[in-house]
């Protein structure tokens, strides 16, 4: 991973109060268009995909009180959330973490889409929590 220029910055997730609010200003104010919906109910979230290039905005809508984007949004308030790469080889990538004693938030699992990714907290990251996606 280090060194590495095949690392892509897969999308910027976004919290939102209300996905219908964020979509008005998205794609009539911005000129995007949604790719992809869905909702999550592992992650008591709804989502929806907005391509930007090479990469895509997320935004997520809770759907559940107790979900992780609600409460970030009751601590912060809407914004950006977390920063996704996409990695070759997300296995190496976890392995090398876990060694260099990084906090990782979760075990690779498969997330919307179907890709699988880890979360890095962000007392490991400089402050920003970041997802890693196998490419």
């Amino acid at each position: 991973m280090a060194g590495s220029n095949i690392l892509k910055i897969d999308h910027l997730g976004i919290a939102v109060r209300s996905l219908d609010t964020a979509l008005a200003f998205y794609e009539k104010q911005l000129g995007f268009s949604v790719v992809a919906g869905s909702i999550e109910e592992k992650e008591k979230v709804n989502v929806a995909m907005l391509p930007a290039g090479e990469s895509r905005i997320e935004l997520l809508e809770a759907t559940e009180t107790d979900s992780v984007i609600a409460k970030f949004i009751d601590k912060r308030g809407e914004g950006l959330h977390h920063v996704a790469l996409k990695v070759p080889d997300l296995s190496s990538a976890v392995a090398r973490l876990k060694s260099s004693g990084a906090r990782l938030m979760n075990d690779p699992r498969p997330g919307a889409g179907g890709h699988l990714y880890v979360f890095v907290h962000p007392s490991s990251t400089g402050g920003v929590l970041l997802e890693l996606i196998q490419a």
